[in-house]
């Protein structure tokens, strides 16, 4: 291999590995959270949305948990990640997240 293609295929890799996490949204949680179906434990999560399933993920552990949703599109893009949750007997219940940098809202 020539250094040429060396260097091609390491910019063609990390230019993946940009695109794999531009749509994952790091969140965190308080408190006992529920979004849609599920019920969330406090702590660090990634969020990804593909159609209509949102996947998140537990940072502590890696395990993933998915529910379905609806996608809504703003007429602006949201500067950054926010959840909109209400609480309910202790608990919090997400109604909505706006993923930051894009014009997506998530409503569970």
């Amino acid at each position: 291999m020539t250094v040429k293609s060396v260097l091609l295929a390491g910019v063609l890799a990390i230019s993946s590995l940009t695109l794999a996490n531009a749509k994952t949204y790091e969140i965190s949680l308080a408190g006992p959270t529920k979004a849609g179906n599920l019920t969330l434990k406090p702590g660090q999560y990634r969020l990804k949305v593909e159609g209509t399933t949102a996947t998140f993920t537990f940072v502590e552990t890696s395990k993933q948990f998915t529910t379905t949703v609806k996608v809504n599109t703003s007429d602006k893009k949201f500067d950054d990640t926010r959840v909109d949750a209400n609480k309910d007997n202790g608990t919090d219940v997400i109604k909505d997240i706006q993923l930051g940098g894009t014009k997506t809202q998530v409503d569970f």
